[in-house]
């Protein structure tokens, strides 16, 4: 008889940080991703490995800042590697973000919460001590132990440790078995022939495809929700800059820098600013980038550079009223199990709940034809994007 697996479906960060635990504890695991490895969600995160202070500035614990506290230590573990998955080839673009107070607010205004049991706590740095692109800030400027990832780097870490047991398929068709389980996935890829795996488990772990996904298997799809992003790249002769901006209890914007192919220098703006743009036209989500921008950073020269706008849906479970949920989320039904990290930081805690949600079986690996395609890591959206804005 042909040896069952744990079938992955997704190969963003959920699904590749699952498929490395999984092999590690000897399971047989197939991980299956139709296009690029990260395409979607993952490869267009701003690569910030939260701790908890962004969620927590209404000036309460929050569940979601106790929940995601400890990711910032499980991650430099990692890219330090002193545990695994040993990410150390990985890039981490820096060890520290700053979070910075707009004009106007009192002293500590929505940093009381950053400040409360926190294992990711902010510290007030002196003026000498602030970044130069800080200096002219009017309100506090503090640093944060959130490291900054280069999400790439990390997928093609965890695809080379797991080169065997990932699949390109273009097509997945389920054969249930009389009690309702996935009894096996048939693939296919190109002109192959189709293939056939025998699945113990399925873990859909696919982002904004696994609302299809579940539809396929008759299973509720409106168990997941969208929650939309509408997020700004800056590209030219820019400062290096990665950290949270803060007006009252909200984040006025994050910024996070990479350097593209070409050497130039970009920034990734999400936040309120994201949020707010997802009712307007790339134009006008452009104009109103910039004027946050000047507001929030005084003395920064936006002359010269360049400006490009792009869309992302954040595919998590569904709550009450589409509020965020406050931790990793993943349903149980039969020997399917659909999983959402919520966040990029999160992936380490919902691949622990799901190794104790799947259970532990032993094995060869199955059979893939050798000559089977494979995916590659996608490209991130500044590399892509074909359409900039240029600022006088």
């Amino acid at each position: 008889m042909a040896q069952a697996a744990t079938i992955i479906i997704g190969g963003g960060i959920a699904g590749l940080w699952l498929c490395d635990a999984l092999r590690r504890r000897g399971d047989p695991v197939v991980l299956l991703e139709r296009s690029g490895l990260g395409d979607g969600q993952t490869i267009r995160s701003q690569g910030i490995i939260h701790g908890g202070v962004k969620y927590a500035l209404a000036g309460a614990l929050s569940e979601s800042a106790a929940n995601i506290g400890e990711m910032p230590a499980r991650w430099m573990a990692s890219l330090e590697g002193t545990a695994e998955p040993d990410l150390r080839t990985a890039r981490l673009r820096t060890r520290y973000c700053h979070l910075w107070q707009t004009e106007g607010l009192r002293p500590g205004l929505g940093m009381l919460g950053a400040r409360l049991a926190l294992q990711v706590t902010p510290e007030v740095l002196a003026a000498a001590e602030r970044p130069p692109v800080l200096r002219e800030c009017p309100g506090a400027v503090m640093r944060l132990a959130e490291p900054v990832v280069d999400v790439a780097s990390v997928l093609g870490v965890l695809a080379a440790r797991n080169a065997g047991h990932l699949f390109l398929a273009d097509s997945i068709d389920f054969a249930p078995d009389a009690g309702g389980r996935v009894s096996a996935v048939q693939i296919r890829a190109g002109t192959k022939e189709p293939h056939r795996i025998v699945a113990s488990q399925v873990v859909i772990a696919a982002g904004q495809g696994a609302a299809a996904l579940r539809s396929q298997l008759g299973l509720n799809p409106a168990l997941m929700q969208r929650r939309p992003l509408h997020m700004v790249m800056v590209r030219g002769a820019l400062p290096e800059l990665n950290g949270h901006c803060v007006d009252g209890g909200s984040t006025r914007a994050t910024i996070t820098t990479v350097v593209d192919a070409a050497g130039r220098m970009i920034w990734l703006v999400g936040g309120l600013i994201a949020e707010q743009g997802v009712g307007m036209t790339p134009a006008a989500l452009l104009g109103h980038a910039r004027q946050e921008l000047e507001a929030i950073v005084p003395g920064l020269s936006l002359r010269g550079t360049e400006w490009a706008a792009w869309r992302v849906d954040r595919a998590e479970r569904s709550m009450p009223g589409g509020r965020r949920p406050d931790d990793v989320q993943l349903v149980v039904e039969g020997n399917v199990i659909t999983a959402w990290p919520t966040k990029l930081a999160l992936a380490p805690r919902l691949a622990d709940r799901l190794l104790e949600a799947i259970a532990f079986t032993p094995g060869d690996q199955p059979e893939v034809p050798s000559e089977w395609p494979r995916p590659a890591v996608a490209l991130p959206p500044w590399e892509t994007e074909a359409e900039w804005t240029s600022v006088p």
